[in-house]
């Protein structure tokens, strides 16, 4: 099946609202303490490149 131009499937980034992005770092934050010693470190990496990038989107609108 195929997608049409527009639709959600097209690999657009999501839009989200400072709200919306603050809740997801705290989330992943929370992620992040409570991953075990013998998980993954690729995932540990996944997850801090993340908050890195959130923080930085944030970090203009906190002045």
């Amino acid at each position: 099946m195929r997608s049409h131009e527009g639709q959600f499937s097209d690999n657009r980034p999501i839009k989200r609202s400072p709200q919306e992005k603050r809740r997801l770092l705290a989330e992943l934050k929370e992620t992040l303490a409570g991953i075990k010693p013998h998980n993954s470190p690729s995932l540990r990496t996944t997850l801090l490149a993340r908050i890195k990038e959130l923080e930085a989107e944030l970090a203009p609108e906190r002045k």
